[in-house]
């Protein structure tokens, strides 16, 4: 197995040939690395179970030990291997958004590594609503720690091309099952306090959950001792530094000679020949698609050799919230 594994290093395979799943679940269950699509990001997997396999995750993505991981099952009785306790609102939670982009953080289980939770006493666990994810994790037979497939702290990954070069040979397999179709990771809400808190928001909106399990309180703000993934300052962030704009329609004066880029969320309504390259997220406004589009269009300027890329910003509401959450932490210095 290590042979094959070695031969294909760094290798795209399309997930719509099913030998190559349960190729990459015999790598996983070999204590490989590989790269896979969910509904939101591309991840990059691992045996959850075992310490060694996630060691080469950090490794792979230069990410730091103190920022944990969160663990993909397939089913609940996956769940049962992963935490200790679950309260009322989770079942009630679990009943309404999984599968799906939602991530929930539990007391776990003692069998869990401790670098896979950061010496945490809790995990982060989501099952995912992706057919290529789930297919994978039964291949597998284990629960799979999954970040996002690229360098630690840069623009998450929507694509199979996206995962290749940011981390090429560093992955034992690339399973290309096309575009994510929401583009945004996971909404994360901890249940380890009598009352749900917000950690990360997601396509799964604070609207949508408490209409499910009532008020819970929103910690979106800088954490650089994480509990969760997406908390510290910098993240999600594009080499070319990024300024939000103050507001809709507003344009920068640009400094003479400036290459800049410009990214917004609707349909230019007057052309600005200043900009060296203009994404445009939505034609229409539409936030679901604008969220969709968010990462590819940061990375498509980001490799343009600009001085800088500046930003509109969008109504924060919905889904909004998620997206500007993404555009303050990568223009965050």
């Amino acid at each position: 197995m290590g042979g094959e594994a070695n031969h294909l290093r760094g290798a795209i395979l399309s997930a719509t040939d099913y030998e190559s799943v349960r190729l990459a679940g015999r790598i996983i269950k070999t204590g490989g690395l590989v790269a896979f699509p969910t509904e939101t990001v591309y991840g990059l997997g691992c045996d959850a179970m075992s310490a060694d396999a996630a060691a080469k995750v950090f490794e792979a993505k230069q990410r730091p030990q103190f920022d944990p991981l969160i663990v993909h099952i397939a089913d609940l009785k996956q769940l049962d291997t992963v935490i200790a306790s679950l309260p009322p609102i989770g079942h009630r939670l679990i009943d309404e958004f999984w599968p799906g982009p939602l991530t929930l953080v539990l007391p776990k289980q003692p069998t869990v590594p401790d670098l896979v939770t950061a010496g945490l006493s809790t995990v982060a666990v989501r099952m995912p609503n992706h057919s290529v994810a789930q297919a994978l994790i039964r291949e597998a037979g284990t629960p799979i720690a999954g970040p996002s497939a690229n360098p630690f702290g840069y623009v998450s990954p929507t694509t199979a091309r996206h995962v290749a070069d940011g981390l090429g040979s560093k992955v034992d397999l690339i399973l290309d099952g096309g575009p994510c179709p929401i583009g945004v990771e996971s909404t994360i809400v901890s249940l380890v306090t009598p009352q749900a808190e917000l950690l990360r928001p997601g396509s799964i909106t604070i609207e949508q959950l408490s209409a499910v399990i009532g008020s819970l309180r929103r910690s979106l703000s800088v954490n650089e001792t994480p509990i969760a993934p997406g908390q510290l300052s910098r993240h999600y962030a594009t080499l070319t530094h990024l300024t939000i704009l103050p507001s809709v329609g507003a344009r920068p004066a640009l400094k003479d000679g400036e290459r800049a880029g410009l990214l917004i969320h609707s349909e230019i309504r007057d052309t600005d020949d200043r900009f060296a390259a203009v994404e445009v997220l939505s034609s229409t406004g539409d936030l679901k698609e604008a969220a969709r589009h968010l990462f590819g269009a940061l990375r498509r300027l980001d490799s343009l050799g600009l001085d800088r890329i500046y930003a509109e910003p969008c109504k924060e509401e919905g889904l909004g919230i998620a997206i500007m959450d993404r555009l303050r932490r990568c223009a965050a210095r």
